[in-house]
Protein backbone atom coordinates (compact mmCIF):
# COMPACT_ATOMS: atom_id res chain seq x y z
CA UNK A 1 0.00 0.00 0.00
CA UNK A 2 1.15 3.72 -0.64
CA UNK A 3 1.10 6.24 1.26
CA UNK A 4 0.91 10.14 0.94
CA UNK A 5 3.10 12.50 3.37
CA UNK A 6 -0.04 13.28 5.19
CA UNK A 7 -1.55 9.68 5.40
CA UNK A 8 1.73 8.31 6.93
CA UNK A 9 2.06 11.19 9.27
CA UNK A 10 -1.20 10.02 10.81
CA UNK A 11 -0.50 6.54 10.50
CA UNK A 12 3.12 7.16 12.33
CA UNK A 13 2.34 9.38 14.56
CA UNK A 14 4.84 11.97 13.03
CA UNK A 15 4.28 15.33 11.66
CA UNK A 16 4.79 16.13 8.01
CA UNK A 17 7.00 18.23 8.75
CA UNK A 18 9.64 15.15 10.45
CA UNK A 19 8.83 13.71 7.42
CA UNK A 20 9.88 16.02 4.59
CA UNK A 21 12.89 17.32 7.13
CA UNK A 22 14.07 13.22 6.85
CA UNK A 23 13.44 13.79 2.88
CA UNK A 24 15.71 17.06 2.92
CA UNK A 25 18.43 15.71 4.90
CA UNK A 26 18.38 12.23 2.47
CA UNK A 27 17.30 9.65 5.76
CA UNK A 28 13.97 8.67 4.58
CA UNK A 29 13.50 9.32 0.51
CA UNK A 30 9.76 8.81 -1.07
CA UNK A 31 8.74 8.10 -5.04
CA UNK A 32 7.56 10.90 -6.47
CA UNK A 33 4.38 11.16 -8.15
CA UNK A 34 5.14 11.44 -12.09
CA UNK A 35 1.62 13.66 -12.50
CA UNK A 36 1.93 16.23 -9.47
CA UNK A 37 5.42 15.15 -7.85
CA UNK A 38 4.06 14.66 -4.62
CA UNK A 39 5.88 12.25 -2.17
CA UNK A 40 4.58 9.08 -2.48
CA UNK A 41 5.79 5.97 0.48
CA UNK A 42 5.29 2.51 -0.12
CA UNK A 43 6.13 -0.73 2.08
CA UNK A 44 9.68 -0.03 2.08
CA UNK A 45 9.88 3.78 2.87
CA UNK A 46 6.97 2.13 6.28
CA UNK A 47 9.49 -0.33 7.01
CA UNK A 48 12.38 2.30 7.37
CA UNK A 49 10.54 4.54 8.49
CA UNK A 50 9.63 1.73 11.96
CA UNK A 51 13.42 1.51 11.62
CA UNK A 52 13.98 5.05 12.07
CA UNK A 53 11.43 5.73 14.90
CA UNK A 54 12.77 2.74 16.71
CA UNK A 55 16.64 3.93 16.42
CA UNK A 56 15.37 7.36 17.77
CA UNK A 57 13.44 5.82 20.79
CA UNK A 58 17.22 4.10 21.73
CA UNK A 59 18.98 7.38 21.56
CA UNK A 60 20.51 7.58 18.32
CA UNK A 61 21.21 10.86 16.44
CA UNK A 62 19.75 11.27 13.32
CA UNK A 63 23.29 10.73 11.30
CA UNK A 64 23.96 7.82 13.05
CA UNK A 65 20.70 6.26 11.88
CA UNK A 66 21.31 7.46 8.36
CA UNK A 67 24.86 5.65 8.18
CA UNK A 68 23.59 2.38 10.26
CA UNK A 69 20.55 2.06 6.86
CA UNK A 70 22.42 3.08 4.53
CA UNK A 71 25.39 0.89 5.15
CA UNK A 72 25.64 -1.80 2.48
CA UNK A 73 25.28 -5.22 5.21
CA UNK A 74 22.36 -3.70 6.82
CA UNK A 75 20.02 -6.43 7.42
CA UNK A 76 16.60 -5.66 8.67
CA UNK A 77 15.89 -8.94 11.35
CA UNK A 78 19.22 -8.30 12.56
CA UNK A 79 18.58 -4.69 13.20
CA UNK A 80 15.58 -5.65 14.74
CA UNK A 81 16.87 -8.16 16.84
CA UNK A 82 19.50 -5.97 17.97
CA UNK A 83 16.94 -3.55 18.65
CA UNK A 84 14.81 -5.94 20.36
CA UNK A 85 17.51 -6.88 22.91
CA UNK A 86 18.47 -2.58 23.66
CA UNK A 87 14.59 -2.19 24.47
CA UNK A 88 14.38 -5.13 26.63
CA UNK A 89 17.55 -3.38 28.42
CA UNK A 90 15.98 -0.40 28.52
CA UNK A 91 13.19 -1.53 29.39
CA UNK A 92 14.57 -3.51 33.04
CA UNK A 93 16.52 0.12 33.33
CA UNK A 94 13.09 1.92 33.84
CA UNK A 95 11.64 -0.96 36.03
CA UNK A 96 14.75 -0.49 38.19
CA UNK A 97 14.18 3.42 38.32
CA UNK A 98 10.70 2.81 39.16
CA UNK A 99 11.44 0.10 41.71
CA UNK A 100 13.81 3.06 43.34
CA UNK A 101 11.31 5.92 43.10
CA UNK A 102 8.99 3.50 44.89
CA UNK A 103 11.32 2.42 47.98
CA UNK A 104 12.12 6.06 48.27
CA UNK A 105 8.57 7.29 48.62
CA UNK A 106 8.19 3.84 51.08
CA UNK A 107 10.81 5.34 53.25
CA UNK A 108 10.04 9.03 53.37
CA UNK A 109 6.80 7.39 54.71
CA UNK A 110 8.66 5.35 57.03
CA UNK A 111 7.10 2.12 55.91
CA UNK A 112 10.33 0.65 55.13
CA UNK A 113 14.24 1.63 55.88
CA UNK A 114 16.27 2.37 52.74
CA UNK A 115 20.01 2.46 52.98
CA UNK A 116 22.67 4.92 50.49
CA UNK A 117 23.69 2.30 48.22
CA UNK A 118 20.17 1.56 47.64
CA UNK A 119 19.39 5.09 46.79
CA UNK A 120 21.80 5.02 43.44
CA UNK A 121 21.25 1.67 41.91
CA UNK A 122 19.65 3.29 39.56
CA UNK A 123 21.19 5.44 38.53
CA UNK A 124 24.61 3.60 38.75
CA UNK A 125 22.62 1.02 36.69
CA UNK A 126 21.56 3.97 33.81
CA UNK A 127 25.54 4.46 33.44
CA UNK A 128 26.48 1.20 33.01
CA UNK A 129 23.71 0.53 30.30
CA UNK A 130 24.90 3.80 28.99
CA UNK A 131 27.82 2.70 28.73
CA UNK A 132 27.31 -0.72 27.31
CA UNK A 133 25.61 1.52 24.25
CA UNK A 134 28.15 3.57 23.45
CA UNK A 135 31.77 1.98 23.95
CA UNK A 136 30.52 -2.00 25.21
CA UNK A 137 31.00 -3.75 21.61
CA UNK A 138 34.31 -2.19 21.40
CA UNK A 139 35.90 -2.91 25.19
CA UNK A 140 33.98 -6.22 25.30
CA UNK A 141 36.30 -6.93 21.93
CA UNK A 142 39.25 -5.74 23.27
CA UNK A 143 39.33 -6.31 27.00
CA UNK A 144 36.90 -9.85 27.11
CA UNK A 145 33.50 -10.29 28.50
CA UNK A 146 34.38 -11.18 32.03
CA UNK A 147 36.98 -8.25 32.78
CA UNK A 148 33.70 -5.92 31.74
CA UNK A 149 31.13 -7.67 33.64
CA UNK A 150 33.26 -7.43 36.56
CA UNK A 151 33.53 -3.86 36.28
CA UNK A 152 30.08 -2.96 35.92
CA UNK A 153 29.84 -5.31 39.32
CA UNK A 154 31.99 -3.11 41.15
CA UNK A 155 30.43 -0.47 40.17
CA UNK A 156 26.96 -1.52 41.37
CA UNK A 157 28.51 -2.59 44.82
CA UNK A 158 30.06 0.95 45.51
CA UNK A 159 28.62 3.19 48.44
CA UNK A 160 27.79 6.57 47.75
CA UNK A 161 31.54 7.93 48.90
CA UNK A 162 33.29 5.18 46.49
CA UNK A 163 30.89 6.53 43.64
CA UNK A 164 31.28 10.14 44.55
CA UNK A 165 35.26 9.48 44.63
CA UNK A 166 34.91 7.63 41.42
CA UNK A 167 33.15 11.02 39.60
CA UNK A 168 35.71 13.48 41.08
CA UNK A 169 38.63 11.47 39.62
CA UNK A 170 37.07 11.45 36.57
CA UNK A 171 37.01 15.51 36.84
CA UNK A 172 40.57 15.61 38.40
CA UNK A 173 41.93 13.67 34.95
CA UNK A 174 39.53 16.41 32.67
CA UNK A 175 40.88 19.05 34.98
CA UNK A 176 44.39 18.36 34.65
CA UNK A 177 44.33 17.96 31.02
CA UNK A 178 42.49 20.89 30.17
CA UNK A 179 45.85 22.43 32.01
CA UNK A 180 48.23 20.31 30.55
CA UNK A 181 47.13 20.00 26.46
CA UNK A 182 48.07 23.93 25.55
CA UNK A 183 51.38 23.49 27.23
CA UNK A 184 51.84 20.50 24.28
CA UNK A 185 53.96 18.54 26.38
CA UNK A 186 52.77 14.97 26.74
CA UNK A 187 56.00 13.83 29.12
CA UNK A 188 54.94 17.25 31.49
CA UNK A 189 54.28 16.87 35.12
CA UNK A 190 50.43 17.83 34.76
CA UNK A 191 49.92 15.62 31.91
CA UNK A 192 51.96 12.51 33.85
CA UNK A 193 49.94 12.84 36.70
CA UNK A 194 46.40 12.50 34.48
CA UNK A 195 48.12 9.41 33.32
CA UNK A 196 48.89 8.44 36.89
CA UNK A 197 44.88 9.24 38.42
CA UNK A 198 43.68 7.90 35.14
CA UNK A 199 45.26 4.11 36.30
CA UNK A 200 43.50 5.05 39.55
CA UNK A 201 40.37 5.51 38.07
CA UNK A 202 40.76 2.15 36.10
CA UNK A 203 41.93 0.09 39.20
CA UNK A 204 38.89 1.99 41.06
CA UNK A 205 36.60 -0.46 38.40
CA UNK A 206 38.25 -3.43 37.69
CA UNK A 207 39.29 -6.59 39.50
CA UNK A 208 42.23 -6.47 41.64
CA UNK A 209 45.91 -7.53 40.02
CA UNK A 210 44.50 -7.30 36.25
CA UNK A 211 46.16 -3.64 35.13
CA UNK A 212 49.21 -3.97 33.98
CA UNK A 213 51.16 -1.13 31.67
CA UNK A 214 50.24 -3.15 28.47
CA UNK A 215 46.49 -2.53 29.10
CA UNK A 216 46.92 0.78 30.02
CA UNK A 217 48.50 1.28 27.07
CA UNK A 218 45.94 -0.61 24.73
CA UNK A 219 42.75 1.09 26.11
CA UNK A 220 44.67 4.13 25.53
CA UNK A 221 44.98 3.52 22.01
CA UNK A 222 41.54 2.18 21.59
CA UNK A 223 41.06 6.22 22.26
CA UNK A 224 42.38 7.24 19.09
CA UNK A 225 41.38 4.58 17.19
CA UNK A 226 37.34 5.08 18.10
CA UNK A 227 35.35 8.40 17.37
CA UNK A 228 32.88 7.46 20.19
CA UNK A 229 35.93 7.88 23.02
CA UNK A 230 37.72 10.57 21.15
CA UNK A 231 34.86 12.35 21.39
CA UNK A 232 34.91 12.22 25.22
CA UNK A 233 38.47 13.55 25.66
CA UNK A 234 38.20 16.13 22.70
CA UNK A 235 35.46 18.27 24.43
CA UNK A 236 38.97 19.43 26.10
CA UNK A 237 40.04 20.88 22.85
CA UNK A 238 40.52 19.24 19.60
CA UNK A 239 43.52 16.45 19.50
CA UNK A 240 43.59 16.25 23.69
CA UNK A 241 42.43 12.33 22.64
CA UNK A 242 46.09 11.96 20.83
CA UNK A 243 48.31 13.70 23.52
CA UNK A 244 46.48 11.99 26.06
CA UNK A 245 47.51 8.46 24.51
CA UNK A 246 50.78 10.04 23.83
CA UNK A 247 50.94 10.89 27.64
CA UNK A 248 50.07 7.29 28.76
CA UNK A 249 52.64 5.90 26.17
CA UNK A 250 55.17 7.81 28.28
CA UNK A 251 53.88 7.03 31.53
CA UNK A 252 53.91 3.18 30.29
CA UNK A 253 56.83 3.00 28.77
CA UNK A 254 55.49 2.59 25.19
CA UNK A 255 56.82 4.74 21.91
CA UNK A 256 53.48 5.46 19.28
CA UNK A 257 55.64 6.97 16.74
Amino acid sequence: MAYTVNELAELSGQTVRTLHYYDQIGLLCPARNEDNQYRVYGAEEVDKLQQILLYRELGFPLNQIKDILNASDFEREKALTSQLEALIQKKCMMEQMILNVKKTISAIKGEQVMNDQEKFEGFKQTLIEENEKIYGKELRKRFGNEQIDSANEKIMKMNQEEWDALSELEQRILTLLSEAFPEGNPAGEKAQKACALHKEWLCSQWKPGTYSKEVHFSLAEGYVADTRFTAYYDRVGAGCTAFFRDAIAIYTGHNVH
